[in-house]
């Protein structure tokens, strides 16, 4: 075959592959604002900047994220269930906004929006300073049921997932006596870890990222499933706590968007969580890539939102 023919039927045979691939369809607005209650730099608000400079190409929209703080997400609820169902406006939404919706009751809740798609798992991990004399999570766990009121755990608020943790870490391990101390936020929780004041803190990797890196701290647990890709630590299921939470990411939209949109969604995050570059972003955070399309999520946020509302209930946070 001469080189002009074999180079006609390359060129009709990938023409032909162009026609069997449907391209990705067209979105309906040229801007997608992405709102989140999270503190600039805060984990929601890194998650969602970091990924639209990867997502804005594959959908082909412009993002803006947008910071709407107050009421832990009370006013962000606000404001996108006051958009427009067009697909011009999302929330980054994490396990937060439902513990807001169940303990503060604000106007708007977690009830009137819709999850379009889950796209990450949070790892939740128990840390302790590095030149601290527990090596792991059971040490620490065995030291103070061992020695009553001698113990001090750090975690975040009671409407915090690690508090959760902490609860069922006592419960299964017959703790009943240990100083647990809440922090408003993960930064002042890590000086006091840092500070040899804790035992050891809850919290997540991205929080302790800096510290982590330079081998200030050290990971004694993750409560997850498997081990994290990049966390030299066990899971506490290893160690005898068969508790399993992570937090999960997402995207939420108003109510009645069109089919288009959360069409276009669950076929770009799939890509997305595939883009070589992007992955050594989220992995460099440690976030388990978790897709979820939005027959799926729904149902799922409805059974976390039970699960949380049975803890707050078992706690004697709301009756």
């Amino acid at each position: 075959m001469s080189r002009k023919k074999l180079f006609l039927v390359l060129v009709v045979v990938a023409f032909a592959a162009t026609l069997s691939v449907p391209a990705f369809a067209e979105y309906p607005v040229k801007t997608v604002k992405l709102i989140t209650h999270s503190s600039a730099g805060g984990g929601t608000d890194r998650f969602l900047r970091q990924a639209v400079g990867y997502l804005g190409p594959i959908m082909g929209v412009d993002f803006v994220v947008e910071n709407v703080r107050g009421g832990s997400g009370a006013k962000a609820m606000a404001a996108l269930s006051a958009a427009p169902a067009d697909g011009s406006t999302f929330y980054g939404s994490t396990p937060t906004y439902i513990s807001t919706s169940l303990l503060s009751k604000p106007e708007f809740t977690y009830k009137d929006l819709d999850p379009v798609v889950c796209v990450f798992l949070d790892p939740m991990v128990a840390y302790t300073a590095v030149d601290s004399k527990f090596k792991t999570l059971k040490e620490a766990v065995d030291f103070a049921r061992d020695n009553p009121g001698k113990g001090t755990w750090g975690t975040g608020t009671p409407t915090e997932l690690g508090q959760e943790i902490i609860q069922r870490l006592k419960r299964i391990a017959n703790v009943d006596d240990v100083k647990v101390v809440s922090f408003e936020g993960g930064g002042d929780l890590m000086l006091n870890v840092l500070g040899g004041r804790l035992d050891f803190g809850m919290g997540e990797p991205g929080e302790i990222l800096s510290q982590l890196q330079e081998g200030k701290l050290r990971i004694l647990a993750t409560f997850t499933d498997e081990r994290v890709k990049g966390l030299d630590a066990p899971t506490a299921r290893e160690q005898g706590y068969d508790i399993v939470l992570t937090k999960f990411r997402g995207i939420v939209g108003p109510k009645g968007l069109p089919e288009n949109v959360v069409k276009a969604w669950e076929e770009a995050i799939p890509k997305l969580l595939a883009l070589p570059e992007y992955k050594a972003v989220y992995e460099g955070d440690y976030l388990i890539p978790n897709f979820v399309d939005q027959k799926s999520f729904r149902p799922y946020v409805e059974q976390r939102a039970a699960d949380i509302e049975a803890y707050f209930k078992g706690i004697g946070i709301i009756k």
